[in-house]
């Protein structure tokens, strides 16, 4: 005779939608000890974690700007895709303006990006002109009393190829519509003297910290008058070691700029920050 035996075979937990979509870090851990592997092996499967990553984040890349405010940025953005991608498409005539207007404020601030190759053909002064002038500001070099800008028929005369011994001293951008985009134009100017944004709406903060930020240890007279700087952002000046007049709206607007005022005047006795000359 045989004896009937219940056996009980464990069947695997099925997988619900949960499981298959939960973050990786809260997956059951391997027990057992690791398993050793190749040194070599181990190095090309990290390079290849970092290769299939969507994006590497500004403040990672080796070539991006160090800010000052980099404590408040973000480092994963990819809910702000997902948020649009969740709202309904809307088809109004207002709606439908609205993204015509972004769209073209993005597109004018990704024809203000900085290249290179107009730089290394044309040198950092001349290049600077050009894309100020351009745009309606206005430039002075060294040696001459005579101010470049457009004329009536949107024309200039700067020159098209590098010439040696033209240096740019005074920029104005006043009125202009700068982007953030378009600051690192505004770059390794070693000879520069001063620099105007007078009236330049967009202006604030971030846009203060990406100019103190580049090459000009030579300028003397900054003016942001009529911007939308903050005290917050005057702390980003310590970037320009001979700055002798720096204008703003109004030095007295409160305690907080007061405070800021004099920190900026003890650190540079040689400075003065006012608001008219």
């Amino acid at each position: 005779m045989y004896k009937l035996v219940r056996h009980t075979i464990k069947l695997p937990v099925a997988l619900n939608r949960a499981s298959v979509h939960r973050d990786p870090s809260t997956d059951i851990k391997p027990v057992g000890p690791k398993v050793d592997l190749d040194p070599d092996i181990e190095k090309r499967i990290e390079d290849d974690k970092r290769r299939l990553q969507w994006r590497t984040p500004y403040s990672e890349r080796s070539d991006s700007f160090y800010s000052v405010f980099k404590l408040f940025a973000s480092e994963n953005r990819n809910s702000e895709l997902v948020e649009k991608m969740q709202q309904p498409i809307n088809l109004s005539p207002s709606s439908i303006l609205e993204w015509w207007q972004k769209r073209r404020i993005t597109v004018e601030a990704q024809m203000q990006k900085f290249l290179p190759e107009r730089h290394a053909t044309l040198g950092d002064d001349i290049a600077t002109a050009h894309f100020i002038v351009h745009r309606g500001g206005s430039v002075r070099f060294r040696g001459s009393t005579k101010w470049i800008q457009q004329d009536e028929d949107d024309e200039y005369d700067l020159p098209r190829h590098h010439v040696p011994g033209m240096v740019l001293e005074e920029v104005r951008c006043d009125g202009m519509t700068l982007f953030y985009e378009g600051m690192e134009n505004i770059q390794k100017l070693l000879r520069l003297k001063h620099l105007s944004f007078e009236n330049v709406a967009l202006f604030n903060d971030w846009y203060l910290d990406r100019i103190s930020g580049n090459t000009l240890p030579s300028l003397e007279k900054l003016n942001l008058r009529g911007t939308a700087i903050t005290h917050r952002g005057l702390n980003c000046l310590y970037r320009l070691p001979s700055l002798k007049v720096l204008l703003i709206d109004d030095p007295e607007k409160d305690i907080l700029w007061k405070l800021t005022v004099a920190m900026l005047e003890e650190w540079n006795p040689n400075l003065r920050i006012v608001s008219s000359e």
